[in-house]
């Protein structure tokens, strides 16, 4: 899910190393994306605040706030800005760790500009308009109810994670059915249908757990 056009969304690149700064900030705004710069955790934070982006280029280790703890701060706040984690960190405690501080993915160094390109791109097609609850999936707009609109944004904050149905009522209805589940499935089922009209599906099912959003396949 994205806008129409690139240049409606604005990137924060975060990182100590002024060469991956320069090199990743200058591949987006070559792509069209309105970008800002930081070089620590502090600026990222106080640039996150006035700059508004619609995703953070975020590194793992800097010298003063590290990511995770940025990027734990942004979610506190209530922040939904997505963020794409980069580190030399390549084991799975760690990209479980970043993705748990609030990441939507993970890149390890050294990487190309181009893989990363890729990810960016991938994360913001996936993001959703929660202004104007608007929802595009490519270039083709999704019209959502608004309780299939809260469904998505709960799958969307929750990317890779398998929601068991009860999560889902507690966080999309605020209460629950009296033990009925059956809601649940209907609606995802709804969900469903509208959004794999527009591409490969999303949303797949865990027996006998719940489901998940499939990351990968979009």
């Amino acid at each position: 899910m994205s806008q129409t056009t690139t240049h409606d969304h604005r990137i924060l690149v975060v990182d100590d190393e002024p060469s991956i700064v320069d090199a990743v900030a200058t591949a987006l705004r070559y792509e069209g994306y309105e970008v800002e710069e930081a070089r620590t955790g502090r600026q990222a934070l106080t640039t996150a605040t006035t700059f508004d982006p619609d995703l953070i280029v975020l590194d793992w280790m800097l010298p003063d706030v590290d990511g995770i703890e940025v990027g734990r701060r942004l979610r506190d706040r209530g922040y939904r800005t997505a963020i794409l984690f980069l580190t030399a960190k390549d084991a799975t405690e760690n990209k479980v760790e970043a993705l748990r501080a609030g990441g939507d993915d993970y890149v390890t160094k050294p990487f190309s500009l181009a893989e990363l390109v890729a990810r960016v791109q991938a994360i913001l097609r996936r993001t959703l308009d929660e202004s104007r609850h608007e929802v595009f999936r490519g270039d083709a707009q999704v019209a959502l109810t608004a309780t299939e609109f809260n469904l998505l944004r709960y799958f969307l904050l929750n990317p890779r994670r398998v929601l068991s149905k009860a999560q889902i009522l507690q966080n999309v209805w605020r209460y629950d059915f009296g033990g009925n589940s059956n809601v649940v499935e209907t609606y995802v089922s709804y969900l469903r249908k509208k959004l794999d009209a527009c591409g490969p599906p999303l949303i797949r099912t865990v027996r006998q757990v719940g489901y998940m959003l499939d990351a990968e396949r979009d």
